[in-house]
This record gives C-alpha cells, structure tokens and sequence, in this order.
C-alpha cells in the first residue's frame, strides 16, 4: 500500500466572486523512499494540494468539497483537529516556498529548530538541543552550538533554506512536502540544496514530495513525475520517459519554453493564452484553448486517462483509442 494517496481531491475556495475550483479531481500516490514532483504554472493548483495534505487550507475560505487523503491507510480529512496537530511535523512535514520569510526574526534558530521536536515528544531541553545539533551537522552547517544561539537574519538565504530543511527532519517525518524549495535562491545554492535533498533522502528513506514549476529540479531530483494544469493531474510519467517522451500538448509547451544549453539555437516557444477561469471551469479539457491540436471534443468532453506504459498515463483525446481509430479511418 502506498504511504499516502489522494483519491479524487476536489477543493474550492469561497470569494466575492464566487467559488473558485482550485483543485478537480486530483489522484496521486506516494510510495516510501521515493521522490515525486507535481510540475505546473502559477495557480494551477500545486500548492493547494501540498497544504491540504498538511492540513494548512485557510479555515472558513477553502473547503475539500469531495475525495479522501489517506496516508498509511487513514484519511487524514475526517480527522480531528487535535490529531491533525500529532502528524504535522512529525510524520508529515513541510518546506515552505521562501526562506526569508519562514522563519521568526525574534526567535533564537536554536528555539525554532527544537520547538517541533518538544511538542510532539516528552524530551528535555538538553536532548532536544542535542538533537537540533545533530540536525545541523546532517544539513551541512558547522559550529552548530554557536549557530543554535544566533537568530535568522545573521544566516545567507542558502543557510536559512538548510535551516528550513532541518526544522522539517528533525521530528524524522516518513514524508517530506518541499513547496518550491529552491526558488528564492541562487543558482550555487539551488545545486547544493538538491544534492542535499538527495543524500538526506539516502541517509533516511524518507519520501520526497515535490512542489515545482522548475523542470530542471525535476531533472535532478524526481523518480516520478504528475504534470498539474488548471486543478488536474494531466500526465503521469517516470521521470525520463516525461523529458523523452513526453504526450500532453502542455507538458511539451513546458518543455519547448526552458532555454537550452547544448548549443541548439531554437528559439523558445512560450504557451500563448492564458489558463481558463475556475470560476467557471470548462466543460472539456481545460487546455483546449491554448492547445494547437484541439478538436471539437476537447471542448465538449473532458478526456478520459490513457495509459502509454505501465507508468506513463495521459489525460489527452489525441492519445485516446478512440480518437486514434478515427484518425485511422479518416487516413
């Protein structure tokens, strides 16, 4: 059984202008050990998804309107709030988008970093700090016993991001939901951030749950790979067949729009149009709009999953049977 899956997740937002379907449909699973990124644009939904597995939806505003999010086999949307608060940081925890900002300024790093530790367990101060030490040296940051005395603005950006890291690890969580871990920072840092990721994920088999729109991260970090456009999973793929092989016309837009650096001198090919308004969500797939393949049924009807390989599936009508058969017929 997978550590956590989500099973047809819808989540809406209530506004003055309506109610706006964030998230439709979403299914995604997570197995121990593994890393999986959930890529898309801005809005599309990615987010959303991370703080619900987390919990963190803005009470009174978000709601999940329908579906299950079970990890180990509970689902965690029919729990009370109080044991909501057992599995935060402890066996789900969260890096969130920028570092700068995540943590206090008028606390102690020491303070920050054993906080989580002593809520969750019955141990002393001293043990706790002996942990936090621990938790610094696995991140990569020395002189911890003075470090654990020092306050946030007196670390660069990639520290704090290290510190970040520790905070979600120090608890020895079985899943670990980095929310754009790497987007505040430079690109020394985010190298060196990733090859942490990957030797922290060696050292303790936690599994990894990716939040992008970076596809070169993706590269680097990801076993499997769930494409997101307007609230829906729309391609599933491991990792290489998603960058060789890639079905969805938006996965291959998201590919034709990052430079390159073998030496092609192609221009870039951005995504013309803009994402449909979840106000209203259409009717049928929701990148017909935007998509230069786009048929009469791709505005009617949503499509339908098909399956390429064993892993590699795709919410497209240009790779549906169906479809294939009448083009073969009209040939």
């Amino acid at each position: 059984m997978a550590l956590l899956q989500l099973k047809q997740l819808h989540i809406a937002f209530k506004t003055y202008g309506g109610e706006v379907q964030a998230v439709r449909g979403v299914n995604l699973s997570l197995e121990k050990g593994e890393t999986l990124a959930v890529v898309g644009e801005s809005g599309c939904g990615k987010s959303v998804t991370a703080q619900s597995i987390m919990g963190l939806l803005p009470k009174g505003s978000a709601a999940i309107k329908q579906g299950e999010i079970l990890f180990k086999g509970q689902d965690l949307t029919k729990l009370s709030a109080k044991k909501i608060r057992r599995i935060q940081g402890n066996e789900i925890s969260m890096i969130f988008q920028d570092p700068m900002t995540s943590l206090n300024p008028s606390l102690t790093v020491g303070t920050q970093l054993t906080e989580g530790i002593r809520k969750h367990t019955s141990i002393s101060a001293s043990e706790a700090n002996h942990k936090a030490l621990e938790m610094l040296e696995v991140v990569g940051i020395a002189n911890g016993k003075e470090r654990l005395k020092q306050y946030p603005h007196e670390f660069s950006g990639g520290m704090r991001q290290r510190l970040m890291i520790a905070m979600a690890l120090i608890c020895k969580p079985d899943i670990l939901i980095a929310d754009e871990p790497t987007t505040a920072l430079d690109v020394t840092i985010q190298a060196q951030i990733l090859k942490l990721f990957k030797d922290i994920q060696r050292q303790t088999g936690v599994a990894i749950m990716l939040i992008t729109h970076d596809l070169g991260v993706v590269a680097q970090l990801a076993d499997r790979v769930h494409v997101m456009y307007a609230g829906k999973i729309v391609e599933t793929s491991n990792r290489r067949e998603l960058f060789y092989n890639p079905q969805h016309p938006y996965t291959k837009g998201l590919l034709h729009s990052v430079p390159r650096l073998d030496g092609s001198e192609a221009e870039l090919e951005p995504i013309g149009g803009t994402p449909p308004d979840l106000f209203a969500p259409p009717a049928g797939c929701p990148f017909a709009p935007r998509c230069a393949y786009a048929m009469d049924v791709c505005r009617s009807h949503m499509p339908a999953e098909t399956k390429i390989t064993g892993t590699h599936a795709v919410s497209c009508w240009l790779q549906d049977p169906r479809a294939k058969q009448v083009f073969k017929e009209l040939a």
